[in-house]
């Protein structure tokens, strides 16, 4: 069985979660799974080895598996957080939502000019949360080398809206 056909067997489907017409793709059954989730880590560490300075996670999913990477590649590991979550100097980025907007942030001393990051995430929708990461990073002279996910919801085009940062664009499985 490829990991892929692996990954799409454990996740959880929850229908009307959070709201009525959503189908929730839960992954919280993959994190019960010491040996799939060692198999996501090294996959992701095989196609990221020697590319990258850092992985940057997003709050807060993009840190189960992103922190776990950056350990695996021996880099460091970059918080991206919501507005009021960190407790040092940061630097924010503020977006809009469907409904709304939002805030992330990072400590202002976590990229250095030209540092190589690659975001990190679970999921994958409209890409406007990875597209925000991507621009804080760029904020403070980062360089995007790529974009990570465990699952795209690929009926969204997310993919196309983080093509102007990177084509190396990393997805395990696909919905």
């Amino acid at each position: 069985m490829t990991l892929e056909q692996k990954i799409d067997k454990a996740i959880r489907n929850v229908p009307d979660f959070p709201k009525p017409g959503i189908q929730f793709k839960d992954i919280t059954p993959i994190l019960e799974n010491h040996s799939l989730s060692k198999e996501i880590i090294e996959s992701f560490a095989k196609q990221w080895e020697g590319k990258i300075d850092a992985v940057a996670g997003v709050e807060s999913r993009g840190f189960l598996f992103g922190f776990p990477l950056a350990l695996a590649l021996d880099i460091p590991f970059i918080l991206i957080r919501k507005k009021g979550k960190l407790p040092y100097k940061t630097v924010s980025y503020k977006y809009d939502l469907e409904y709304g907007s939002a805030e992330i942030e990072m400590h202002v001393d976590t990229v250095s000019t030209g540092m190589r990051v690659l975001v990190h995430d679970d999921l994958l929708a409209t890409g406007g949360t990875a597209e925000a990461a991507a621009e804080l990073i760029r904020k403070e002279d980062g360089f995007i080398a790529g974009f990570s996910f465990l699952v795209e919801l690929g009926f969204l085009n997310g993919k196309e809206r983080l093509e102007k940062y990177s084509n190396e664009i990393e997805c395990l499985v696909n919905y």
